[in-house]
């Protein structure tokens, strides 16, 4: 009796399972795809179940045979390849990591000698000494740069057009009170407004 009734319930539970994905497959999304999600998924099982799942697309394919090499006719006329590719041919190029590290052990060699100059040293040098006024031209012009005070041309993608850096005619001719004479009326209207203040305090 008990036997019975747990293959009963077994029964049930699977068969609430299996109506439960069929509705989910039917009801499911296809993702850009014939097949629901639950769909794929009984089907991907199936397949991993199955030691040959059939394939119907792959029937169809026809594969070509490869073609020949083309051979030019005059073989005599080919370059040969280079034999000997190495790091002892002067044709190497040097990485530069290689570079400074020679570079740098050829100057550790000639720290004594006050006539050898290393090429680290004048990598970044200019030819000549630059005067005063040069250098605080340069860095001024570095600063101009750096803080975008500049309207002759754009030098970045984020810089806007240059017709937008330039004012209207009629902003160009009335500029508005300056800074100085506004400070002062300021200052003017707070004092007056200090002293008439005070003539009302009654203390």
């Amino acid at each position: 009796m008990g036997m019975t009734r747990n293959i009963r319930v077994r029964t049930g539970l699977f068969g609430l399972l299996g109506g439960s994905l069929l509705l989910t497959g039917c009801m499911g999304p296809t993702y850009g795809t014939d097949k629901t999600a639950g769909e794929q998924l009984i089907d991907d099982l199936g397949n991993a179940v199955m030691i040959q799942p059939e394939n119907k697309d792959a029937k169809k394919v026809r594969y070509q045979p490869r073609g020949s090499l083309v051979v030019p006719r005059d073989k005599t006329a080919l370059a040969s390849p280079q034999q000997s590719v190495s790091k002892d041919n002067p044709e190497w190029l040097e990485n530069p990591e290689d570079m400074r590290e020679r570079l740098r052990a050829e100057a550790d060699e000639n720290s004594n000698n006050p006539r050898y100059r290393s090429p680290l040293a004048n990598q970044n040098s200019t030819a000549r000494q630059m005067s005063t006024a040069e250098q605080t031209e340069a860095y001024r012009e570095a600063r101009r740069l750096q803080m975008g005070a500049y309207s002759d041309q754009r030098r970045y993608l984020s810089d806007p057009p240059t017709e937008y850096r330039k004012l209207p005619e009629e902003a160009q001719a009335d500029l508005g009170e300056p800074e100085k004479q506004k400070e002062r009326r300021r200052k003017k209207e707070a004092k007056a407004a200090k002293q008439s203040g005070s003539k009302w305090w009654p203390f």
